[in-house]
């Protein structure tokens, strides 16, 4: 018998039931076990402030404001700053299913930068891409700047070599 279910981002038709539940099982495991990692208590909550490093670390990765939609779906009535298990499992399955905020690859990073890059240098300065990060869109914070800033700046050069870091941004799975 075959599932002919088909998800907006997710494409299941023509895949049977056992293997889909085999599918299932393994997104369920591998959300379990970086819940788990959070649940500093083990009484299968976790600090809502650790929700977007478990969500990025099963390479999902959305935005901050996706993120805080995500949150308010699953949150309590009453905020308790903590999230259970028991409502992050359904909404993670669910997106991890979908397939929604998938990571970019490499070579749209890339090409992120070469717009940002309106002289085609091959590179930003440290001040542009501050600028960029901290005045336009979705602004980072001093520290995710600093952060971001350590991974990607050229030591010899003090510069971005945007070719070179969007090989470290790229998220492959597994």
């Amino acid at each position: 018998m075959s599932l002919t279910t088909k998800s907006s981002a997710g494409d299941y038709s023509n895949i049977s039931n056992d293997s889909l539940e085999s599918v299932l099982v393994n997104t369920q495991r591998k959300i379990k076990e970086a819940f788990s990692i959070f649940d500093h208590e083990s009484n299968k909550t976790v600090d809502v402030r650790e929700v977007g490093t478990i969500i990025r670390s099963l390479y999902c990765c959305p935005s901050e404001a996706e993120l805080h939609d995500m949150l308010a779906e699953i949150d309590e009535e009453e905020p308790t700053g903590y999230i259970r298990y028991d409502k992050f499992l359904p909404m993670m399955t669910r997106t991890l299913m979908e397939r929604r905020y998938k990571a970019s690859p490499e070579d749209e990073i890339c090409k992120a930068f070469q717009v940002l890059d309106v002289e085609q240098k091959g590179y930003l300065t440290v001040e542009e891409l501050t600028t960029l990060m901290t005045e336009e869109g979705e602004c980072f914070n001093q520290e995710e700047i600093e952060e971001m800033l350590s991974a990607a700046v050229d030591p010899d050069k003090k510069t971005i070599l945007y070719k070179d870091y969007a090989s470290v941004m790229a998220v492959e799975e597994p």
